[in-house]
């Protein structure tokens, strides 16, 4: 199935991309991030399984182990703080 799998802020910079369009066996966000770690660099460094990162899938937070679907759109990003 294909997804629609967006990067923001440091992600963004490291993988180099906004966002693209990926084709998936995935049915968890976290089997997905598993996949794109596969990839390598810049994948692997920027979704590092060590790094905190959060995740939503069409616009609304969500836990790793939720499931997506063809259409979706998933979102990784770092969690950021105010000041």
């Amino acid at each position: 199935m294909q997804v629609t799998v967006l990067y923001f802020a440091s992600v963004r910079e490291v993988v180099g991309l906004a966002s693209e369009p990926w084709q998936t066996q995935a049915s968890t966000v976290a089997q997905l991030r598993q996949e794109l770690l596969a990839r390598g660099a810049p994948w692997a460094d920027a979704l590092d399984s060590a790094r905190h990162l959060r995740c939503a899938v069409n616009q609304t937070m969500v836990a790793p182990e939720t499931p997506i679907a063809a259409g979706d759109e998933v979102a990784f990003f770092p969690p950021v703080t105010g000041g």
